[in-house]
């Protein structure tokens, strides 16, 4: 059972943000029953610590000590919208502040029609019907403590819906942005269900405006039905006092093809799971995530990929480069169920560590119930070789930009998993400024 007396503030203040958000318009809240499973499953499992083996390099102690707020109604200026552009990206723009959908500063012109994007609270109340077979359905309350308290308090964020056989060609960007007054937190949840034989781009971008700490608390689900391809970005450089725990679940169906990227730039302590479910034969499955620590920052990538369908592929690549007193961690598992014949799993996991007080942890895993099958894993973390640095010095390279360049070259393999040429030359800006 959860410690109250640990995290009073926490289970308070989510309790608090919850209490009104059905009350504008007097509807009930429909999922009332769900809402009520979730926090008894997150009160029965209690705040993960590092006696729990999946945390066991991730203490969450220090990130959850302020006495944080709600995050208030807010709205994004005009100078926040001009600093979250990707330069050359002609994208549909989604807004959410503070967690909630902000419909008048989203510009959703240019997307097919049929194609819904809306506030999820709003969709919850008023057209319960149409997400009842997809919300939640898939996320394991049990074994994810923060994702049973999402399912429990969370207010609003992103739905998405794209019927049947529809190419969105211009990709949705989701830009997010968390004010921090005040130690700030925040639950987001989205849903973006995507039908058969249709496409989807999305890219979604955290930043903070304000100097407290902050701690979000997302959970994407994504429904990729038959023959359906997604792609999905995330770019989290919400500055050093921004603690997170987010959780990415997919769910696919036969012959669909699904990728999920993450990028962490600035952060304070991170921690982003993903769960990927390749349910249908013929799955295509990729994985993948950057992240550059350095001063006290705290990364972890927890993975799952559960496979339950024959004949379906996963792909894993995660690299982290680590200095000063930083941390990274990757975790990734792949489960092979009896069923999956001839099922495919890669998983790569690679640290740079360029301090003595840095730290990368790294525990690739495969567990395999069926017999005919492909699947490897590999993990390797070092430091720089010093003969590829002496090589281009000895061109007339400066030392410190050869270790850029060849850091650069390190964490470029992740980059071109990106499929918009326009996001891949924004995070090469980024990864550039923050290896100077």
């Amino acid at each position: 059972m959860i410690d109250l007396e640990k995290a009073p503030a926490l289970l308070r203040h989510a309790t608090e943000a919850l209490d009104g958000a059905f009350s504008g318009d007097g509807a009930p809240d429909p999922f009332a029953d769900r809402r009520a499973q979730a926090r008894a499953a997150f009160e029965t499992a209690g705040l993960p610590t590092t006696r729990h083996e999946a945390w066991k390099y991730t203490d969450l102690r220090p990130a959850l000590k302020p006495d944080y707020r709600p995050a208030p109604k807010a709205q994004a200026t005009d100078a926040d919208l001009d600093a979250a552009a990707i330069d050359g990206l002609d994208a549909a723009r989604v807004v959410v502040v503070n967690g909630r959908f902000d419909a008048e500063r989203s510009d959703l012109s240019g997307l097919p029609d049929g194609v819904i994007v809306a506030g999820l609270a709003e969709t919850l109340r008023q057209s319960p019907e149409a997400v009842a077979d997809t919300f939640g359905r898939h996320v394991d309350l049990g074994r994810d403590a923060f994702a049973a308290l999402n399912s429990a308090f969370s207010l609003d964020g992103l739905y998405l819906s794209v019927p049947r056989g529809v190419a969105v060609e211009r990709p949705i960007h989701v830009v997010h942005l968390l004010t921090a007054d005040e130690p700030t937190f925040v639950q987001t949840r989205h849903l973006m269900v995507v039908g058969q034989a249709a496409q989807a781009t999305v890219v979604e971008t955290y930043a903070v405006r304000g100097e407290a700490e902050t701690f979000r608390n997302d959970l994407t689900e994504i429904v990729a039905q038959d023959a359906a391809v997604v792609r999905h970005v995330r770019v989290q450089d919400e500055g050093d006092r921004a603690n997170a725990v987010s959780l990415v679940q997919v769910y696919q169906g036969r012959d669909s093809d699904v990728s999920t990227l993450a990028f962490t730039f600035a952060s304070g302590t991170v921690r982003n799971n993903t769960v990927m479910v390749p349910a249908g034969e013929g799955g295509q499955s990729t994985l993948g995530g950057l992240y550059l620590c350095r001063g006290d920052q705290h990364v972890d990538t927890n993975t799952l990929v559960d496979h339950v369908a024959p004949g379906c592929q996963s792909n894993e690549l995660f690299k982290g480069i680590v200095r000063d007193r930083s941390t990274g961690v990757f975790n990734g598992k792949v489960f092979v169920q009896r069923e999956a014949q001839q099922t495919n799993a890669y998983q790569q996991s690679q640290g740079v560590v360029l301090s003595p007080d840095a730290h990368h942890y790294s525990k690739p895993e495969l567990e395999i119930y069926a017999d005919d099958v492909k699947c490897s894993h590999g993990s390797t973390t070092g430091a720089i070789e010093p003969e590829h640095v002496f090589y281009l010095r000895s061109r007339g390279v400066s030392e410190a930009d050869a270790r850029a360049m060849l850091l650069y070259a390190f964490a470029h393999d992740v980059v071109e998993m990106v499929s918009l040429a326009p996001v891949r030359d924004w995070l090469d800006a980024k990864i550039a400024e923050r290896l100077k």
